[in-house]
């Protein structure tokens, strides 16, 4: 790294009339530094050059007598910030990207006599391994303004006004630093921040969720806990039914696998739910469900005129009689069952 600033170094000078470098085949940059007008060239401006993807050294040199100022790029360098620096006062910021074999005409303007703004650039580092690092957020104090760090730990805050400061840096993983900076007008301050890794505290996080008294009493949740663990039977529990909002029950019922609707009718008032799978005396490929409400049998055609969904706290389904609990099993249940339990 510190060869490549120094190849770096010997070809960034100044040069008259911008004439044309040999680059042999890498990308050169071309700046003329003048004033606002662009009419007055001004000899000896600071041209401030800040790499915007590679690690090298910041280029800071003045321009010549004619106030241009040209240099080769580095073959792995693709994109730069340039400004120009004329006593206390600059010029705006200029992103310059690159090509191989290219050259980059680039016109700086200082500006006279304003109220500019600083700017504040440097890399974060790790102290223990100086390594960079990234994601970190730069603040300054009572500033909206935020950035943060790219993979080689660079940052760049622009618009600072000119004054004391407080800078903030955080990172999860470190331990927060609050420093003191100085920006003047127009002028870039460069900052080389370390961090100290830290051991970060975080409040535990905890969902928790009530389960209904009476599900827990009927072992609703243990059925639910094994059936879903070797695939024997559809639950749906309190959270389920109010998410879906069903208008009968039965309509929520025929979702679960195997399960079909039976409408008398062309509407879907007075239906049931039957089991879509064949069973022993049932040639049409689908009987009625056993039907049990808070334990006791019900019919499986009274099921939406007996209980709404609102009043349901939990719903179990079984398509055949492999899948039945004991509690619920028996010849009249060889289609499946239908357990609804209410609040």
């Amino acid at each position: 790294m510190a060869l490549a600033s120094l190849v770096l170094m010997a070809v960034a000078r100044p040069v008259a009339g911008q004439e044309e470098l040999d680059c042999d085949g890498r990308a050169s940059l071309h700046i003329l530094v003048t004033d606002e007008s662009g009419l007055l060239q001004l000899p000896g401006a600071t041209v401030v050059l800040q790499w915007s993807d590679v690690v090298l050294r910041p280029i800071r040199q003045p321009a010549g007598a004619d106030g241009s100022f040209s240099l080769c790029i580095p073959e792995d360098a693709q994109a730069a910030t340039v400004w120009a620096e004329f006593g206390d006062d600059s010029s705006e910021e200029a992103a310059v990207t690159f090509e191989p074999g290219t050259a980059q005409q680039v016109r700086l303007r200082v500006l006279f006599g304003e109220a500019e703004p600083g700017r504040l650039v440097g890399r974060v580092l790790d102290v223990a391994t100086d390594r960079p690092v990234a994601t970190a957020a730069l603040s300054i104090a009572g500033r909206a303004q935020e950035v943060q760090s790219d993979r080689q730990g660079r940052f760049a805050l622009a618009g600072v006004p000119a004054g004391n400061h407080q800078i903030e840096v955080r990172r999860i993983g470190y331990a927060p630093l609050e420093y003191p900076v100085t920006v003047t007008r127009g002028l870039t301050t460069e900052l080389d921040i370390s961090l100290v890794p830290a051991p970060t505290e975080m409040e535990p996080l905890v969902v928790t969720a009530v389960r209904p008294r009476r599900l827990e009493i009927e072992g609703f949740y243990e059925r639910k806990y094994f059936g879903e663990l070797l695939s024997g039977g559809t639950f749906f529990t309190l959270e389920d039914i109010d998410r879906r909002r069903p208008l009968r029950i039965t309509h929520m019922l025929a979702d679960a696998p195997g399960i079909r609707l039976r409408c008398p009718g062309s509407g879907r008032r007075g239906c049931w739910v039957e089991s879509s799978r064949a069973a022993a005396g049932f040639t049409s490929g689908g009987c009625e469900l056993r039907a049990y409400l808070d334990g006791s049998p019900i019919s499986v055609r009274d099921l939406d005129s007996l209980v709404l969904p609102v009043e349901i706290a939990g719903i179990e389904v079984y398509q055949g009689a492999a899948e039945l609990p004991p509690e619920f099993g028996g010849y009249d249940a060889r289609c499946g069952a239908v357990v609804i339990w209410t609040k």
